[in-house]
């Protein structure tokens, strides 16, 4: 009885829905939608560069020209903020962002990233994520409402002139919005590294499991 009832508790676990099927859907329109918006960005950028040694391979832009790239971003930029906007609402409906996200403490922060650099941080448990993760995962959540913001200042500055001067008028909106995009960039290449150190993480966004 004992084997039998091992057997029904391994079948049950390796059952168990780690991402649901809306987290998934919308997580992987998401991901295109930033990629969109990110390359098309570049390109945008590149018209007016706001540092002058810096601009960008246009193997990695979006649009092949100033207007192209602003209809790539528009385009994304809607797909972004209806499927974001209907994920943050689904989130805080269902409760998951108050259970996967909080609470959050500074110690341990610290803890799970001393963990993490020594190789000791447990990923047994792909439904239960650690401190540095919830930080993570809540600061992408706030970066992206301020980077959507932001861009609809810099979209429309003269109809969303209070928008706009919440920022500190235009040009500074334009720096907001460029080191928003370089955080999420960075986020992206931390997620996929994980993704590439935890395989079985990523198999969950695909498949639930």
């Amino acid at each position: 009885m004992s084997s039998i009832a091992a057997a029904e508790e391994k079948t049950a676990t390796r059952a168990k829905v780690i991402q649901p099927a809306w987290v998934r859907v919308m997580h992987w329109i998401n991901a295109v939608a930033i990629i969109l918006m990110i390359m098309s960005g570049l390109q945008i950028y590149n018209a007016s560069p706001l540092f002058t040694s810096l601009t960008f391979s246009h193997s990695i832009t979006l649009g092949g020209w100033l207007g192209g790239a602003l209809l790539w971003h528009f385009a994304a930029m809607w797909l972004l903020m209806i499927n974001g906007l209907a994920y943050l609402i689904t989130g805080f409906a269902t409760g998951r962002f108050a259970r996967k996200l909080f609470p959050i403490s500074i110690r341990g922060i610290i803890g799970d990233a001393l963990a993490a650099m020594t190789f000791k941080l447990s990923h047994d448990d792909l439904s239960k994520y650690n401190q540095v993760q919830r930080l993570l995962y809540a600061g992408i959540i706030v970066i992206g409402i301020v980077i959507v913001l932001s861009g609809l200042s810099i979209w429309k500055p003269v109809q969303l002139q209070y928008l706009t001067a919440l920022f500190g008028g235009y040009d500074i909106a334009r720096y907001v919005h460029f080191f928003c995009m370089a955080s999420i960039v960075a986020f992206l290449a931390i997620h996929v590294l994980l993704a590439v150190l935890v395989p079985k993480s990523l198999r969950a966004m695909i498949i639930g499991r």
